[in-house]
């Protein structure tokens, strides 16, 4: 065998990699199963030459899922992870290893869904919920509150709690929440995501807490972390059992039996009725009931050794890969799709899957015609895991990128450091079909009865081609589409018209300048108030725009110095539509222009977007996060966190009543 200090070095070096990608970039590479045999070769060879220094090796340690950009703070109980089997024989032996510490002791377990999300520990001190912190490396972990602040079921405060307490739990995304922003994705040509336990990681460390809303996380809580005083809890059933008592959002279902060999029958049925819950699951967590007896058992440098989480086997097809279809995004991205040979698959029929990018293609030596192994990431996304080579063809050669391209007559080309291949032409149908539907959508121009079939009939019959051409559509040309006539017709036209009045933000998120977004749009306007303005100005005062960052401005100021784009607007300008900021208090008189208000609870008469209207109509603008730098607290009840951190920092409190006098 290989020199085994240089093998150890290696292995070490590629989980290590992998735990990166995992924890802290949320774009994991390899599936569970294949980094949980990376990592138990790891453990085979460590075992086998003890001599090795082990103490950093990544067998002993926590994955770390710490950020830039994030204050740390330490649990009071280390926050562990767990061993994992997939073997019944490797969950039995764990079970005897148990009865043998407690020789003579009936023992009790609990049986538990694993669910495939992002650990979090949240602090309660007297009742009130103080932080919430990710795992990190197990001794100190993120500050995440001000990006699960908004969700419903995190509860703010706890009766009859004790005087501090750390609740364990998962925050996921539901597979309908996943499948509605995938399916966003998929119509503005841009990539799928991988499955919801990536989304929900990277979701929990966006450092802008407003896009994170935009996203909606679930959470779950079932454990529990360090408690004063410590003897509160006797039993992990008994945590279940309180935590639905404080109306925390707990576990659907879970098993508790005595002695390990009726542990096996909980597991089966646990994998039945996984597939009903709402939170992704891969697997089963199984530990002692007993509080006292998990202490007593103790723990290992990175998990306790009374609870191992068994992985269920992921479901896996084999079919054909018919052919690699490329599909091109409003920016202009390309992204190959598989498509299969139709296969049933846990619970559905695969037809397509998700390739990435061009290295995906490339690490997996993936070619039409092949043989291919499918399997549903987190039971949602297909994806080709591998190719089964031995029924590979004969005269099958590598897949080519670019000459694929070509063939299509796509001409792209792909930057250095760039994962994506782009579209050169802004003329390319795709790319046109997927910017005006962008342009035409609600949350930018609002433009009723312009769906996707009609943007594609416009452009394939040369009526459209840029956004500008929509506001030169005539009625006799719109009665030459398909399945249209005169009342189809005229409403179309009637919602172009009045799509010329929107909001001066609307028109700037519907213009598709990379990386502005709804809130980005809104704070152009609030600084610039008209689109010359922002068209004039220069990186340098874009980059001074509250929420705008230096990559952001720079695409701003190059968005605009391109001459087909400046020639767009000029069309849109003398076409009529609003170029100017509509609101018309006067900002310069208002007592919280260019103030930072901050919105937490339930407000008794204002939904929090009409609260953020009349801010912004009166020059102020939303935050989602108290800081230093935040001038107002607008709070209704159950304001949890926010209220406590604003007035430790001496910042005003409004009432709705306050805010409403404020600005009247």
């Amino acid at each position: 065998m290989p020199n085994p200090r240089l093998e150890i070095e290696r292995l070490r070096a590629e989980v290590a990699e992998h735990d990166t990608r995992y924890y802290q970039s949320a774009q994991p590479t390899i599936d569970d199963q294949a980094y949980d045999r990376l990592k138990a070769r790891l453990q085979e060879l460590e075992a086998r030459y003890p001599e090795l220094d082990i103490r950093d090796s990544p067998t002993q340690l926590v994955g770390d899922d710490r950020s830039k950009g994030f204050k740390s703070y330490t649990h009071r109980k280390p926050m562990l992870s767990l061993d994992n089997t997939y073997n019944q024989d490797d969950l039995l032996a764990f079970g005897k290893r148990l009865e043998k510490l407690f020789q003579g002791t009936a023992l009790n377990y609990i049986i538990e869904p694993k669910i495939d999300g992002v650990a979090v520990s949240l602090s309660y001190e007297h009742g009130r919920l103080v932080r919430a912190i990710t795992r990190g490396n197990g001794i100190e972990g993120d500050d995440i509150t001000q990006n699960l602040s908004h969700l419903d079921q995190l509860p703010k405060t706890i009766e009859k709690a004790p005087e501090y307490v750390e609740i364990r739990g998962e925050i996921y995304m539901s597979h309908y929440e996943f499948d509605r922003i995938n399916k966003q994705r998929e119509k503005n040509g841009e990539s799928l995501y991988a499955n919801p336990r990536n989304l929900a990681a990277g979701t929990v460390k966006l450092l802008d807490p407003k896009e994170a809303r935009n996203r909606q996380l679930e959470i779950v809580l079932y454990g529990l972390g360090a408690c004063s005083p410590e003897n509160f809890f006797n039993s992990q059933s008994e945590v279940q059992e309180k935590l639905r008592n404080w109306n925390c959002p707990v576990l659907e279902k879970f098993w508790t039996c005595c002695g390990i060999d009726e542990v096996w029958p909980c597991i089966e049925a646990l994998d039945q009725k996984r597939r009903d819950f709402t939170y992704p699951t891969d697997g089963a967590v199984i530990k002692l009931d007993s509080i006292p007896q998990q202490e007593i058992a103790g723990y290992t440098s990175k998990a306790p050794r009374a609870a191992i989480a068994y992985k269920f086997e992921a479901e896996r097809a084999e079919t054909i890969l018919k052919e690699i279809q490329m599909q091109v995004g409003r920016t202009g991205a390309v992204t190959p799709v598989a498509i299969l040979k139709p296969v049933p698959l846990a619970g559905t029929i695969v037809a397509r899957a998700t390739l990435h990018n061009e290295d995906e293609i490339i690490r997996k030596d993936i070619r039409p015609g092949d043989t291919v192994f499918v399997q549903k990431a987190g039971e949602i996304i297909p994806q080709i895991l591998s190719v089964n080579l031995e029924k590979r063809p004969t005269d099958s050669v590598p897949f080519n990128f670019e000459a694929r391209l070509n063939e299509l007559g796509i001409q792209a080309k792909r930057k250095s450091g760039d994962a994506a291949w782009r579209v050169n032409a802004k003329d390319e149908p795709g790319r046109k079909s997927r910017s005006l539907r962008h342009f035409a959508s609600r949350v930018c121009m609002d433009i009723d009865h312009l769906g996707p079939a009609i943007i594609d009939q416009l452009i394939q019959r040369g009526l459209v081609s840029d956004l500008a051409d929509l506001y030169d559509l005539k009625f006799e040309q719109l009665m030459e589409l398909e399945k249209f006539g005169d009342k189809s017709a005229r409403n179309l036209l009637e919602a172009i018209e009045a799509s010329k009045d929107r909001q001066l933000w609307q028109l700037i998120h519907g213009l598709g300048i990379p990386n502005i977004g709804k809130q980005s749009a809104k704070d152009l306007e609030m600084k610039f108030e008209k689109m010359n303005a922002i068209a004039d100005a220069d990186v340098i005062a874009l980059e001074k725009t509250e929420g705008i960052g230096k990559v952001m401005a720079e695409g701003i100021f190059k968005w605009f110095a391109d001459r087909l784009n400046r020639q767009q607007l000029d069309r849109l300008r003398n076409a009529g539509l609003n170029l100017e900021s509509k609101i018309k208090t006067n900002r310069v008189n208002s007592p919280i222009s260019g103030k930072v208000l901050v919105l937490t609870g339930t407000l008794p008469t204002l939904s929090r977007s009409e609260a953020a209207e009349k801010i912004e109509a009166a020059g102020g603008r939303t935050s989602s996060s108290v800081s230093a730098k935040t001038d107002y607290l607008l709070a209704g009840s159950d304001a949890g966190s926010k209220l406590t951190k604003a007035e430790k920092l001496g910042i005003t409190i409004l009432s709705e009543d306050d805010f409403l006098e404020l600005i009247t």
